[in-house]
């Protein structure tokens, strides 16, 4: 089988299809286009997110048996499409689900104890200690919101605190021993700490907005290392400024380009992120979440092992 590889990735994945008898050919640079015109040579395809896999470019891949997904979505798939033409999606959740339950918990850390305000503070020589007297998390409700790889990951580094953990999911059955499986209404009603780990799909889309937020019985701190379009920014800004929220940890954001390696798709920078970036109670990574030394290297050989399995 022929494969082609349209992102770098660990070389493991390369080494070790090799291994197994595939050929891979490796193209980084050329355009969707230039891809489109010579992917129907090809048996599989190995992507990140450079481009978005579509209709047209699936038309055009008529021996196409597999796409592996190194990360965790497939929202740059039409799914429904290629698994029509009976082609495999293969993506790799598992591979970065504990780098994403680390950063959720160093985000909520830092925040309930003023890091960033404090670092800023003693760096220009302000040594305010009253003022950022922080908040245990011990004690705390913590619910998470989607409860799959990333959701149980999460939840698994929560284990050494004092705190009671709920989740919610539109699929019943998914609390285990780490997070109790809630209604939406229990949900709203108990929680102090929010964590997003949902997939991007159309249900999910602008899913946290001022009517969901206005659901919630409590205050409450607000973590997001899913999708950036699962919130609507500005009314989270509201939220933030009334404090209902009382502070956000965000590795996602709504103005992120698809392929997730640059932050607008325009060059004007939305007012409610001007807001984000001067908060003191605001933390924002780069879509570094899952994003580990050891990630990239479990993220190539999840996406080997379900190959073989499969194909080999």
């Amino acid at each position: 089988m022929k494969v082609l590889h349209i992102d770098s990735n660990h070389p493991l994945l390369i080494e070790q299809l090799k291994a197994l008898g595939f050929r891979n050919d490796e193209d980084y640079i050329s355009s969707k286009e230039a891809i489109e015109a010579k992917i129907s040579e090809y048996d599989g395809l190995v992507i990140r997110s450079r481009f978005p896999i579509d209709k047209q470019f699936i038309d055009k891949a008529v021996n196409l048996k597999f796409i592996g997904r190194v990360g965790a979505g497939l929202e740059n798939i039409d799914c429904d499409y290629a698994e029509s033409k009976n082609i495999k999606l293969i993506a790799a959740p598992e591979g970065n689900r504990n780098a994403v339950g680390e950063h959720a918990l160093g985000m909520l850390l830092s925040l309930m104890n003023h890091f960033k305000r404090a670092d800023k503070e003693v760096s220009n020589g302000f040594w305010k200690r009253e003022e950022n007297r922080g908040v245990e998390l011990d004690g705390k409700t913590v619910g998470i919101i989607g409860y799959g790889n990333m959701g149980k990951a999460f939840a698994k580094k929560l284990l050494g605190f004092d705190v009671e953990v709920i989740c919610y999911d539109i699929l019943n059955g998914v609390g285990d021993a780490n997070a109790k499986q809630v209604s939406l209404a229990e949900f709203h009603q108990k929680v102090d700490v929010v964590s997003l780990h949902t997939p991007q799909t159309p249900q999910t889309l602008a899913m946290i907005n001022k009517s969901f937020i206005d659901a919630f019985a409590k205050p409450f701190w607000f973590i997001n290392t899913a999708r950036g379009k699962s919130v609507v920014t500005a009314d989270l800004v509201a939220a933030l400024k009334t404090g209902k929220i009382i502070a956000a940890g965000l590795d996602v954001l709504e103005y992120e380009k698809a392929s997730f390696e640059d932050m607008f798709v325009g060059n004007t920078m939305p007012e409610p992120f001007q807001y984000l970036i001067q908060a003191d109670n605001v933390i924002l990574t780069p879509h570094i979440a899952g994003w580990t030394l050891e990630s990239k290297e479990k993220l190539a050989q999840t996406i080997v092992d379900k190959i073989k399995a499969h194909f080999s």
